[in-house]
């Protein structure tokens, strides 16, 4: 009754004065439990099944590549392919405070079986960088001892992105709610627990966050700095908080909870902002908003990056990778912003695929680039799932990262996704028990 009377003052003001009226039956939108629960699994079967089907291709930034390796197109998914024709992973660093770490009681050892990859003070890689070659001409062994990112994985297996978005899962559903010190303990025993993580590459946000939990620092302030790390402003930042978005009541208290767990791992301007556009356009989508208009609205908010993508590869390759780059030049050339603003529309009237995927912007982490990469790519392809996925994968670049966002976005925007995806996956009977606990956990 009172409902009632409210609307029928708000029409009357409405006819007696033109103010549009305040429509309360509109109050609960945005709140997470009137969200259809189909499309939240939806979400979630998005991360997993575009993390494995980009896995393969995984740092390829010459998409020529991936039609040579994979008979002209990803179409399905495949084995880690040895040979990677561009993998620098090979001679990464990790340098724990091991005496400390003792003294302490905290375990160090995060690489295990995987040792022989990176240079570390209690291990030095065999495999020596004889070239400099690929996008960024980093330095890189030669072709036969180029290993994939991703080696070792087989069709339909996930990543240690994917798997620590399992790992963050599993501890809401263990507490019932979203407990940072929960998951920062799971996160870390996830890490120093030899064979759990089958998947060779540890990205250098891992690999410096266990640096400083080694030398004392706490845990829930261990993350690195992207004014001192270039690559923590990545897309690998935003794809956990994007989840935990779902938690929360609002959409309103969904992005700061997102923020906050980003601090966890990756302190960034970049993927903050990121942030800022991708939670309340996920959640809208989860609301059965129409995608193409309402990713065309959230997109017109997005300013681009003042440097091009073929432009940023040059500077790359010009300073024999960008380790090389001074760290001021370094920082504008990420967070030098330009007047512009992603117009979709303008994207896919002016430039061809190939022109937008590596001159207009970059492949590659940086949350600046992948944002207009990942929207363009499921405003062309009309948030069809398949093609979404699959064109996201043979993007190459950061395809895996970016695809994880990609995957949550074109999930929570339908009501059904192909079972044969779903089927695909290596560990499909585990993460369809963990995505039914995890949402009957949030709702």
């Amino acid at each position: 009754m009172i409902r009632l009377k409210l609307l029928i003052l708000g029409l009357i003001y409405e006819i007696l004065f033109g103010l549009k009226y305040f429509d309360y039956s509109q109050t609960n939108k945005g709140n997470i439990m009137s969200l259809d629960k189909q499309r939240l699994k939806n979400a979630l079967w998005g991360i997993f099944i575009s993390d494995a089907m980009s896995m393969p291709a995984h740092w390829y930034y010459k998409r020529e590549y991936i039609k040579e390796g994979f008979d002209g197109a990803i179409t399905g998914y495949n084995d880690a392919p040895h040979p990677h024709p561009e993998s620098f992973m090979v001679g990464g660093g990790y340098f724990p405070n091991i005496a400390k770490a003792d003294e302490l009681g905290r375990p160090y050892d995060i690489l295990h079986q995987h040792l022989r990859f990176y240079n570390s003070n209690y291990n030095h890689a065999d495999i020596k960088l004889r070239v400099h070659s690929g996008e960024h001409a980093n330095a890189m062994p030669n072709l036969e001892e180029r290993y994939h990112y991703h080696h070792g994985l087989k069709k339909g297996d996930n990543t240690l992105g994917a798997n620590l978005m399992r790992v963050l899962m599993r501890s809401v559903i263990k507490t019932k709610e979203y407990k940072q010190e929960h998951f920062i303990n799971e996160f870390t025993k996830y890490m120093t627990t030899p064979a759990l993580n089958k998947d060779p590459y540890s990205e250098i946000y891992i690999r410096a966050w266990f640096h400083n939990y080694t030398n004392g620092v706490p845990p829930h302030a261990c993350a690195q700095e992207q004014r001192n790390v270039w690559s923590i402003g990545s897309s690998g930042g935003a794809i956990r908080p994007l989840l935990l978005s779902l938690t929360s009541s609002s959409v309103f208290q969904a992005l700061g909870v997102a923020l906050q767990h980003q601090q966890i791992t990756h302190r960034s301007d970049n993927v903050s902002s990121a942030l800022a556009y991708l939670v309340p356009l996920f959640h809208a989508l989860l609301d059965k908003k129409d995608p193409m208009s309402t990713i065309r609205e959230h997109a017109s908010k997005v300013q681009l990056i003042k440097i091009k993508g073929s432009t940023l590869s040059k500077t790359y390759a010009a300073h024999m990778g960008p380790g090389n780059i001074p760290q001021d030049e370094m920082w504008k050339i990420h967070t030098e912003f330009s007047d512009d603003t992603l117009d979709l529309d303008f994207l896919l009237d002016t430039y061809s695929e190939d022109e937008i995927l590596g001159k207009v912007f970059t492949t590659g982490c940086y949350t600046e680039h992948s944002l207009p990469v990942l929207s363009y790519l499921l405003y062309k392809n009309k948030f069809d799932f398949r093609a979404c996925i699959l064109a996201n994968a043979n993007a190459g670049g950061d395809n895996v990262h970016r695809g994880i966002l990609l995957g949550m976005l074109v999930g929570a925007a339908n009501d059904e996704i192909p079972q044969d995806l779903k089927e695909g996956l290596s560990s499909y009977e585990s993460i369809n028990s963990e995505i039914n606990d995890f949402v009957n956990t949030i709702k």
